[in-house]
C-alpha cells in the first residue's frame, strides 16, 4: 500500500471516478459531525482573510483500491475507508456551486462542476466523481443534477442543506470574497493522507482491518509517552507522584479536557481538540533535554487538573459566592466557559485577583449566554469567544470589567451581546419555550424564583419540576373564549394563542404537570396557590389569565431578567439593527427540505410574531430561499404570491408537485407533507422539550401510576373499541419481550420500548409514541437515526414502508427524520398489521444485537 498526503481537490482532479462499495454503510454524518467539520472551515477561512499563516487542517485519511480499468478506460476507485469524508465535501463543494449559479457567477459555478464534481465527457453514472451505495444514490444524483427532489429528506439531503444555509449565513456577512476562501479552504487546506491499495489485494480484508482494531491511543496517550521519553532519569518518580494522580483524578477524557484547556489558556484561542499532541508537543519541544523544565510542565498540569474539578464538580470550590456561579454555569451546561474560568482559578490561586472578582467576571460570561438565549441568538461562535476571552485576563485592570469590556465590543448579530431592551423585547414577544436547551430555560426559570427570596428554598435537586404552560398549548374553548375577550379586529383567538403559549410570561416551573394539563384556570389557581413556588403563588393571586396578564408577567420577569443577568456597557454600540426573528426566518427557510410545505402561521410561532407579518415580510423581501414552500393554513398558494428570487417561476404548485408534494382538486397540499413549528425546530437544530422514554422515568405497565393515568386518559377520550385496540397490541409488545415507559407531559403518552445492548451499554429503542388525548401515533424516526440498527437509513425506510403498507397511514417520505404521525384509530382499527410491524422491529433489533462485537462497540463512523 501507498501513502500520500494531499488535498480533496489534487485527490479528486482528473477524469476519475471514487465508487463507494456495496458493503459500506451508508451516509450517516448528521449536524453535529457537519458542524464540527464547518467549524474548522471558518477558523481557516478567518486565517486567510486576517492574513495569518493558516497551519491547515488534517481532515483524516481515505483509503483506496483501484478496479482494472478496460484499454482507453476511466480510471476507477473503490473507497475502502473515508467514504463519509469524501461524500460530505462533495456535498460541500455541490452546494457551493449552487450558491454561485443562484448569484449569477456561471464562471465559478462551472469550475467546481467540471473540476470536482463531474466527468464532463462521459455519460451516465460516469459522469460522477463520486458514485455512492444504491441507497444514497438518488438523493446525491438529485442534489448534483440539480432536480426538483434536491435537499429532500435523509442525510445526503440534510447535508446539502446545511451546507446550502451555512453559506447563505456566511456570504450576508462575509461577501463573496469570504466564499472564496470557503472554496480555498475546502479545496487546498483539508489535508487528507490518500491510502492506495495495489491491484489484486482483497479490498474487504482491508476494510475488514480497518474497523475491527483495537481502541488507539487518545491525543493525551500520546503526550504521555513523549514525555516521559524525554525524562529518562526522573520518568519514574515524576509518574508516580504526579502524573499518575492526575491521570487518576481526571479520568482519560477530561484528562485530555486539561490538555487542550492548557493551550487555550497559554494563548492559542485556534486549538482544537483533535491536534493538541501536535500542538503540545510543538510547545515542549525546546524544552526536551530539560528534565527539570519539564517536571515543573507537568506540576503545572497537576494544579491546573485540581483547578478543572472545581468547574467540573463546583462543589469542591471553598469560596460560596465563587462555588455559586460555578453551579450555575455547571447547570447550564456545555464546555464554553471552561477556558474563561480555568484562567480565573489560576488567578485566583496565584493570588492576582480575588474569589469574589472571578466570580463576577463569570457572572457577565453566564449573562452573555442567557441575554443570547432570550433573544433567540445562535451559539455558533460562541465557543471562539471564550477561547478569546483569556487573553484579556492578563492585562492590566479587574479581570471583571475585562470580560465585560471584551463582550460588550460593538459586533454583529453574530456576537452582540444584547442589552436591556433587546431582553425585554424578546422575553415579551419570543417564544421562550423553543429556545436553547431543556435544562437551560429550566435554570433560567429557577433564578428567577430564587430570586423572589422565600424564606423556605425550594430543595431543585429532589423536587420533580418541569416547565409548566398556564395557558394550554392545546386550549380548550374555554380558553379561546377568554382570549376572545381581547381580540382585536381580524385578530382570531388561536392566533392570539399562538404569540403568547410559549413565551416566558407564561411558563412557570411546577410538579404537577399531569394535574394541571388543560384544566381552565380556576382549577390552575388552586394548584397554583397550594405551591411552594413564589411566582406560582403570584400566577394564582391573578383573577383570570389572557393577553393582559401574560404580557404584565412579562414585563415584571423581564425586570428581574435584567437585574440578575448585567448586560454590556452602555456605550457598546450594537451594530445590526434587524429584528432576531427575520434572521431566524431566513434560517429556517434553508432548511425546508424539498417535498414539505410549512405555513405562515407555524412560521410566525416558531419565530415570535403573527402571520400576517411573516407574510408581509416574505412578499416585500427578495431573494428568500424557496419560500414558495410557505402556503395558507390549508396548504394553499397565498393569494397575490410572486417569485421573489430569479431561480424560479410559472406556477408554484407545478415546483412543489415536482418536489413530491401532493395537491387534493381543490388546490390544498397534503396534510401529510405540512411542517409543524415542532417540526421546523428540529429542522434547525433547536432542542425542543418533547417527552422522550431516555427523558422521563420509566415506568413499567401494571398496577403505576402512570400507566394507570395513561389508561385512564386512553378510555376517557378514546372511544372503547379505540381503547381496546390499543391496550391489545401494547399486550402484543409485552409478549413479544418489550415493556412500556411513559412520558411525563400533561397528556400521559406512552413508548412501547425494548432494551438492546449488554449489562453497563443498555440502550433503550422505541418505535412510536402514543398520545392518548389528541389520537395520534407517532413514528419517532428523530430518535431512531441515532440509535443502531436504524441509524441506517434503509432501516428507517423500510420501516416507514411497513407502516405506509397499512390502510389509512401515509407518512410523508419527507418526513423521515422527523416525527410523522397517523390517528390512532387507524392504529387499533388495523392491530394485525400494527402487530406485523412492531414484531419486525423487535426482530431487528435482535438480528442487530446478535451482529454486535463481543465487546459492544459500536461501528466507527469513516
Amino acid at each position: 500500500m501507498h501513502a500520500q498526503e494531499t488535498t480533496f481537490s489534487k485527490l479528486v482532479q482528473g477524469e476519475q471516478q471514487f465508487q463507494v462499495p456495496l458493503y459500506q454503510r451508508t451516509y450517516s454524518w448528521q449536524r453535529d459531525e457537519l458542524r464540527q467539520l464547518w467549524d474548522d472551515v471558518q477558523e481557516l477561512v478567518e486565517d486567510r482573510q486576517d492574513g495569518r499563516p493558516g497551519s491547515g487542517h488534517f481532515l483524516g485519511s481515505v483509503v483506496l483500491a483501484p478496479e482494472r480499468v478496460a484499454a482507453g478506460g476511466m480510471q476507477r476507485w473503490l473507497i475502502v475507508d473515508g467514504q463519509q469524508r469524501m461524500t460530505t465535501l462533495m456535498l460541500a463543494f455541490t452546494a457551493l456551486r449552487d450558491h454561485h449559479r443562484a448569484r449569477g457567477s456561471v464562471k465559478k459555478a462551472a469550475r467546481i462542476n467540471d473540476l470536482i464534481l463531474v466527468n464532463t465527457y462521459q455519460d451516465g453514472h460516469d459522469g460522477y466523481r463520486l458514485l455512492p451505495t444504491q441507497a444514497d444514490r438518488e438523493a446525491y444524483t438529485a442534489c448534483l443534477d440539480s432536480l426538483p427532489k434536491a435537499g429532500g429528506a435523509g442525510n445526503v439531503g440534510a447535508a446539502y442543506r446545511f451546507f446550502v444555509a451555512a453559506l447563505a449565513d456566511g456570504a450576508e456577512s462575509g461577501g463573496e470574497a469570504w466564499v472564496d476562501s470557503v472554496e480555498s479552504v475546502l479545496g487546498d487546506c483539508l489535508s487528507i493522507v490518500a491510502i492506495t491499495a495495489a491491484e489484486g489485494d482483497n479490498v474487504y480484508r482491508i476494510f475488514e482491518s480497518i474497523n475491527n482494531t483495537g481502541v488507539g491511543l487518545s491525543q493525551s496517550d500520546l503526550l504521555r509517552n513523549y514525555l516521559f521519553m524525554c525524562l529518562p532519569s526522573r520518568g519514574e518518580d515524576v509518574y508516580r507522584k504526579r502524573w499518575l494522580p492526575m491521570q487518576e483524578l481526571l479520568g482519560p477524557a477530561h484528562l485530555e479536557l486539561l490538555v487542550w484547556l492548557d493551550l487555550v489558556v497559554g494563548g492559542n484561542s485556534r486549538a482544537r481538540q483533535s491536534e493538541i499532541y501536535r500542538d503540545q508537543k510543538r510547545r515542549l519541544e525546546p524544552l526536551s533535554g530539560d528534565e527539570a523544565a519539564l517536571e515543573a510542565e507537568i506540576a503545572r498540569f497537576s494544579l491546573r487538573a485540581d483547578r478543572l474539578m472545581r468547574i467540573l464538580e463546583p462543589e469542591r470550590e471553598g469560596d460560596p459566592g465563587l462555588r455559586a456561579v460555578l453551579e450555575r454555569l455547571s447547570r447550564w451546561g456545555g464546555q464554553t466557559h471552561y477556558p474563561l474560568a480555568l484562567h480565573l482559578l489560576d488567578f485566583v490561586d496565584e493570588g492576582r485577583t480575588t474569589a469574589a472578582e472571578a466570580a463576577d467576571a463569570l457572572a457577565f460570561a453566564e449573562s452573555y449566554m442567557v441575554r443570547r438565549l432570550f433573544a433567540g441568538l445562535s451559539t455558533t461562535g460562541s465557543n471562539r469567544v471564550f477561547m478569546e476571552l483569556p487573553k484579556e485576563l492578563d492585562k492590566d485592570g479587574s479581570p471583571a470589567e475585562a470580560v465585560r469590556r471584551f463582550l460588550s465590543r460593538p459586533r454583529t448579530g453574530a456576537r452582540v451581546w444584547p442589552g436591556d431592551e433587546a431582553v425585554r423585547e424578546a422575553v415579551r414577544t419570543r417564544p421562550f419555550y423553543k429556545t436553547g436547551r431543556s435544562n437551560q430555560r429550566f435554570q433560567i426559570l429557577r433564578r428567577l424564583e430564587e430570586s423572589y427570596g422565600s424564606s423556605e428554598p425550594v430543595d431543585y435537586d429532589k423536587a420533580p419540576l418541569t416547565v409548566e404552560h398556564v395557558l394550554p398549548q392545546s386550549p380548550a374553548q374555554q380558553w379561546l373564549d377568554l382570549l376572545a375577550e381581547e381580540a382585536a379586529d381580524g385578530e382570531s383567538p388561536q392566533e392570539i394563542h399562538n404569540l403568547l403559549v410559549h413565551t416566558l410570561g407564561n411558563l412557570t416551573l411546577s410538579g404537577e404537570n399531569a394535574r394541571l394539563s388543560n384544566h381552565p384556570f380556576r382549577r390552575k389557581q388552586e394548584l397554583l396557590d397550594s405551591s411552594a413556588l413564589r411566582m406560582n403563588q403570584e400566577i394564582a393571586a391573578q383573577e383570570r389569565w389572557g393577553r393582559r396578564e401574560i404580557l404584565a408577567r412579562a414585563d415584571e420577569l423581564a425586570d428581574r431578567a435584567v437585574g440578575l443577568w448585567p448586560g454590556p456597557l452602555d456605550e457598546a454600540v450594537q451594530s445590526d439593527d434587524e429584528w432576531a426573528g427575520w434572521r431566524e426566518l431566513r434560517e429556517i427557510l434553508l432548511a425546508v427540505p424539498a417535498g414539505t410545505w410549512t405555513s405562515y402561521g407555524e412560521l410566525a410561532a416558531l419565530i415570535g410574531t403573527s402571520a400576517i407579518a411573516v407574510g408581509n415580510h416574505m412578499g416585500s423581501r427578495t431573494g428568500l430561499h424557496c419560500a414558495y414552500r410557505v402556503l395558507t393554513a390549508d396548504g394553499r398558494i397565498a393569494d397575490g404570491f410572486r417569485w421573489t428570487d430569479d431561480r424560479h417561476s410559472g406556477d408554484p404548485k407545478a415546483v412543489l408537485e415536482a418536489e413530491g408534494v401532493p395537491f387534493d382538486e381543490n388546490g390544498r397540499a397534503s396534510k401529510a407533507h405540512r411542517l409543524s413549528s415542532t417540526d421546523l425546530a428540529v429542522l434547525v437544530g433547536k432542542e425542543l422539550p418533547e417527552e422522550t422514554p431516555a427523558a422521563s422515568t420509566a415506568s413499567q405497565t401494571g398496577g403505576d401510576e402512570a400507566g394507570t393515568r395513561f389508561e385512564t386518559l386512553l378510555r376517557a377520550n378514546q372511544t372503547p373499541e379505540v381503547a381496546e385496540g390499543v391496550l391489545a397490541a401494547l399486550r402484543f409488545w409485552d409478549e413479544q419481550g418489550g415493556r412500556q415507559v411513559y412520558g411525563k407531559a400533561n397528556e400521559t403518552s406512552c413508548f412501547p420500548t425494548v432494551d438492546a445492548g449488554g449489562p453497563g451499554s443498555s440502550r433503550a429503542l422505541w418505535p412510536i409514541g402514543i398520545y392518548p388525548v389528541t389520537g395520534t401515533v407517532e413514528v419517532v424516526f428523530q430518535y431512531l437515526k441515532r440509535r443502531p440498527p436504524f441509524d441506517d437509513e434503509p432501516m428507517r425506510r423500510a420501516l416507514m414502508e411497513r407502516f405506509n403498507a397499512i390502510d389509512g397511514i401515509d407518512l410523508a417520505e419527507a418526513k423521515l427524520d422527523l416525527r410523522p404521525s397517523f390517528p390512532l384509530e387507524v392504529f387499533a382499527a388495523h392491530t394485525e398489521e400494527i402487530r406485523s410491524v412492531l414484531e419486525w422491529f423487535i426482530h431487528e433489533v435482535a438480528l442487530a444485537e446478535a451482529r454486535r462485537p463481543i465487546d459492544g462497540g459500536d461501528p466507527a463512523v469513516f
